[in-house]
């Protein structure tokens, strides 16, 4: 069964992702960055690093929200990074941080379902995402159009939230998730059902070897899981 932001609405679950996204907009950067004291850059920072030795020319970069990840990328010196996302209100705070940056010729932001990727076979040298594909409506589906759009020997990098399954980071991580974030996120973004969501999310969102037999399934070659911060989230790699 699908984990959805909003139980009591009859509305899809991509529907409700885009309308969660939507109304936490404005505050997602600070909360991002708060709620994980920071750690999230590293974890960025460390997902690109996947991509240096293969220097890719031109990335996609999927649930891009405000383009945190896409801007990361630049140190790869690409010559263009396409960023999807599915929410109008991210995409608006991302498109004026890359005014700000004076990147917006080589970072464009397109409202796109990462699902039915609007883009022709092969087109893209990488593909990364980070904090997405935990909240897609059908995985495997969505992993297989990235794969498509990948050109052959392409590079898929993948950042998400995995669990702890150590004492005590296990015991930490499930009390801050459950108790503490969704209290902080209420207070700061007035959305209670953003952050109720992440946890539940997570909690349900196959991880490690799971998610790299999935991406195998999709297709997917030299499929890795690289643990970050006790395991609080993995980098994925896999080859086209």
């Amino acid at each position: 069964m699908a984990v959805l932001p909003y139980k009591n609405q009859e509305q899809s679950k991509k529907q409700q992702v885009a309308d969660m996204f939507n109304n936490i907009s404005k505050r997602y950067d600070f909360l991002n960055h708060f709620l994980s004291m920071g750690i999230d850059i590293l974890w960025r920072k460390k997902a690109i690093r996947q991509l240096k030795s293969h220097q890719p020319k031109i990335i996609l970069d999927i649930a891009t929200g405000t383009g945190d990840l896409a801007i990361e990328a630049l140190k790869l010196k690409p010559e263009k990074i396409i960023g999807v996302d599915i929410s109008e209100g991210m995409l608006e705070v991302g498109k004026k941080k890359m005014i700000e940056l004076g990147v917006e010729d080589i970072i464009e932001m397109r409202l796109g379902d990462s699902e039915q990727l609007l883009f022709e076979d092969n087109k893209f040298d990488a593909v990364i995402v980070a904090f997405g594909v935990r909240n897609f409506e059908h995985l495997e589906k969505g992993l297989s159009d990235m794969r498509r759009v990948l050109k052959d020997g392409g590079k898929l990098v993948v950042l998400e939230f995995s669990k702890p399954t150590k004492f005590p980071m296990k015991q930490l991580y499930g009390f801050y998730f459950k108790a503490i974030l969704p209290l902080i996120g209420k207070i700061v973004s007035s959305d209670n059902a953003a952050y109720t969501y992440l946890p539940e999310s997570v909690a349900e969102f196959p991880y490690g070897q799971d998610f790299l037999n999935i991406l195998e399934k999709t297709g997917y070659k030299d499929t890795k899981c690289k643990p970050l911060t006790f395991g609080i989230s993995s980098i994925y790699t896999a080859i086209k």
